[in-house]
């Protein structure tokens, strides 16, 4: 498959918000994910995508911070792929792309959640070299 991975500016978001209404499953209203991608263009974030021509196909948020444990990492966010395009190696493509960009970056960890019963993601995690280092906790306030 020759798809284009690339680094969107932020002031284009807008073009990720379909795929990140598909990943949360409508649960998050269009009008209020582009409110808080228009907050998170200011606060150390980064989007990169995949495009199929001119589709956007994939998409991965990414977070750039110094955590106290393993220094400059990057934190993945809404990754997604849509679901016509797995199974083909583009994820695994996609990682290693983030993988050598982060590097670049000088970051020297990578981290990300994902949904405790998503176990396709957890079985490609594992074999991405990810290990589970604790439980993400949550509390709407």
């Amino acid at each position: 498959m020759n798809c284009l991975f690339k680094i969107i500016p932020n002031e284009d978001l807008d073009i990720i918000i379909p795929l990140v209404y598909e990943l949360n499953e409508g649960r998050v209203d269009k009008a209020i994910l582009k409110l808080r991608f228009d907050e998170m263009k200011d606060q150390n974030y980064e989007c990169a995508v995949i495009f199929d021509k001119d589709k956007v196909i994939g998409v991965t948020g990414l977070w750039f911070c110094t955590r106290h444990y393993a220094g400059k990492s990057v934190e993945l966010d809404h990754v997604y792929i849509k679901p016509e395009y797995r199974g083909k190696g583009l994820g695994k493509q996609f990682m290693d792309w983030i993988y050598t960009y982060a590097k670049g970056k000088g970051c020297n960890s990578m981290e990300l959640n994902t949904y405790v019963q998503n176990y396709p993601s957890h079985k490609f995690y594992y074999n991405e070299g990810y290990e589970i280092l604790g439980y993400h906790f949550y509390r709407n306030i």
